[in-house]
């Protein structure tokens, strides 16, 4: 047999690189990995997942992918994970759409030796994931925030405000970007882990979504019902931004009220640009789940785990404020380089 056709065996060519003194890669049916996910619909997550794949192409790693029917399907997630676990993955990727009730599933997984890495979404505890690689989502809150009060200028001081939140359990996300928006418009957050104890009378109300277009466009309604005089709308997502701008060019009210969101997706972006959403936060999911992937196959290799940003407790991705109305004292950019970075 001749030196080329020796190696063309997989078999043997692993056992020629571990006699030259060097580490065999890891192959697909060695390093399994999940993708979990609270939809698959949902453009931020369907970039998620193109991360992933791509990263697990590259590095070998065999990859499976589940997601919720809805946000807020915690029972397929779940599910999900116990499939994970049965199929001997060594790491998951999960975006939990109940941040608390799913902790003892994941306790499993890792009591089962399986990494946990929570993505986007922290888990409740923090520390009921081996890692969290996330925006850090207080402050994309808090750019919006700060850039509607700063928008407004004196007229904040009347301002009329609606919340268009997740779900009712209010997850992490929710939780950190809503007290994020207000701490940047200036609202005492009373207790910054709860949704809906603030006294400030210039909220309106919070009604939730599920993080998708009819879901935004029926809450929108529902505090139109409270308040027509709403001039400010946070909203969780972009689906949700868009859905309650429906709503309100429905009744002729598209241009008196202020739209801010989270997500910074392509179709995100191109909103900010046609003036649906004022200003948007953007985040980086792609980054996100290829991080992961890597700290999964690196967790396979020899028991690495990583390690949060300096400072922080979690993995900090970024985020960015687009808008083409910039206000003073907050960093943004525009939604020509925001089109550049969407959701890379």
């Amino acid at each position: 047999m001749t030196k080329t056709a020796f190696l063309k065996s997989s078999v043997f060519a692993a056992a020629a690189v571990a006699l030259m003194g060097l580490a065999a890669p890891a192959s697909a049916q060695e390093v399994g990995a999940c993708l979990i996910t609270k939809t698959d619909t949902n453009p931020f997550f369907v970039k998620m997942k193109e991360g992933a794949t791509a990263k697990a192409k590259e590095l070998g790693v065999n990859l499976k992918s589940y997601a919720g029917k809805v946000d807020g399907d915690s029972e397929s997630q779940v599910a999900a994970i116990e499939s994970c676990i049965a199929d001997g993955a060594k790491g998951i990727l999960l975006t939990a759409s109940d941040t608390k009730g799913i902790v003892s599933t994941v306790k499993k997984a890792r009591d089962a030796g399986i990494l946990v890495i929570a993505l986007d979404t922290p888990l409740d505890p923090l520390d009921a994931a081996d890692a969290t690689f996330a925006t850090d989502n207080f402050e994309a809150g808090r750019l919006i925030g700060a850039w509607a009060a700063a928008t407004l200028g004196d007229k904040a001081k009347e301002a009329k405000i609606g919340f268009l939140d997740l779900t009712p359990d209010q997850p992490t996300v929710d939780v950190l970007r809503d007290q994020g928006f207000m701490a940047g418009f200036g609202i005492d957050t009373k207790d910054v882990n709860k949704i809906g104890d603030e006294d400030d009378p210039r909220i309106v109300g919070h009604d939730v979504t599920n993080g998708n277009e009819e879901g935004g466009r029926k809450a929108m309604e529902n505090l139109l019902q409270k308040d027509n005089t709403i001039n400010v709308i946070h909203t969780i997502n972009e689906p949700a931004a868009v859905g309650a701008y429906q709503a309100l060019k429905a009744v002729g009210l598209e241009g008196q009220v202020l739209i801010v969101s989270v997500d910074g997706g392509c179709p995100g972006v191109k909103s900010v640009t046609e003036g649906v959403i004022g200003a948007t936060s953007q985040q980086y999911p792609l980054l996100m789940a290829s991080l992961g992937i890597e700290a999964i196959a690196a967790f396979a290799k020899d028991g690495t785990k990583p390690k949060p940003t300096e400072g922080k407790d979690f993995f900090d991705t970024g985020v960015n404020l687009v808008t083409d109305k910039p206000a003073n004292g907050v960093t943004s950019i525009d939604t020509k380089e925001g089109t550049a970075k969407c959701w890379g």
